[in-house]
């Protein structure tokens, strides 16, 4: 039985780990959080003391963590994987981090002789729990091949998006254009309710028209149209806005560097930064309707 150690029970990689053991994994976990660990035991994992722990026996090792200086840490402090995981092990990391720390920390596991990829996520909470997640895998063919069976039992859709690092590189260009479109979708249901037109009337028109989107489909800003989506469930999150300005202010770092023109992300990360600093980041990212709205 192929022997997993997994490092950060947050509320996808808490779903992400009971869903490796139920397929049959045997999975130890590890978390600051006392109370998460008590959540995977429940569901099916071993409970680890620390990240040594955790790493020392298994045969794959998965992350997911808040943010890039937490991968650097948990992977090259002396107390962290790549100094205690045993000779041929696979590390999976499935964090939204910064490009440049994704590459730093592939680069130095495989000068150790180790495999990694870099597989963040698409789909939030519910496909974290559903086991339907998207991931978008960086690394080298071989190395993807051998994550492949472990996130497929995670996810629905695999895709292995090139060099190191290209897994994050597809996240934050994804959710940039998901940030920007749910502006646009808000703005768009927000004329319309002004010039008159009802919110189920335009969906009915739109959404069968060019302006079309996921975010007008499946996530509806506006309440009514799309039963299932926050906007009818008071905003409360799938996605929080303060994850999405996470992800917008990591593509913009990007753009920087990259010195690539984006300014509608810029003006769009500028928008869920008001939505912080009303103190509402703790609406569903669609959320940012209200904010248009001017009922924030």
């Amino acid at each position: 039985m192929t022997k997993i150690g997994f490092i950060g029970l947050g509320n996808m990689g808490g779903p992400m780990a009971a869903n490796l053991a139920k397929a049959g994994f045997d999975v130890t976990a590890t978390d600051l959080s006392i109370a998460a660990l008590d959540r995977a035991v429940e569901a099916g994992c071993k409970r680890g003391d620390s990240v040594a722990d955790v790493v020392k026996d298994a045969d794959v090792v998965v992350s997911m963590l808040p943010a890039g200086q937490h991968v650097r840490s948990v992977y090259l402090d002396n107390y962290g994987v790549l100094a205690n995981a045993k000779e041929g092990a696979l590390f999976i990391d499935s964090s939204t981090i910064d490009v440049d720390s994704a590459r730093a920390v592939i680069s130095a596991a495989t000068d150790k002789g180790f495999a990694m990829v870099d597989a963040p996520v698409s789909g939030g909470v519910a496909a974290a729990t559903a086991g339907t997640l998207t991931f978008m895998v960086g690394g080298e063919s071989d190395a993807f091949e051998r994550a492949k069976p472990v996130l497929e039992k995670m996810g629905k859709n695999i895709f292995h998006a090139g060099d190191a690092g290209n897994g994050q590189v597809a996240k934050i260009c994804n959710n940039m254009l998901l940030g920007i479109s749910m502006i646009a979708t808000c703005e768009a249901f927000n004329l319309a309710e002004k010039l008159g037109l009802d919110a189920q009337t335009f969906f009915d028109i739109s959404s069968t028209a060019s302006g079309q989107s996921w975010s007008m489909t499946s996530y509806c800003p506006a309440p009514g149209p799309v039963p299932n989506a926050p906007s009818n469930k008071d905003y409360q999150p799938g996605f929080a806005a303060a994850m999405m300005l996470k992800d917008m202010r990591l593509a913009q770092e990007a753009a920087h560097k990259a010195k690539a023109s984006t300014p509608l992300g810029a003006q769009s990360e500028a928008i869920y930064a008001l939505m912080e600093a009303a103190g509402k980041d703790n609406l569903d990212f669609s959320g940012v309707m209200k904010l248009i709205k001017g009922s924030l």
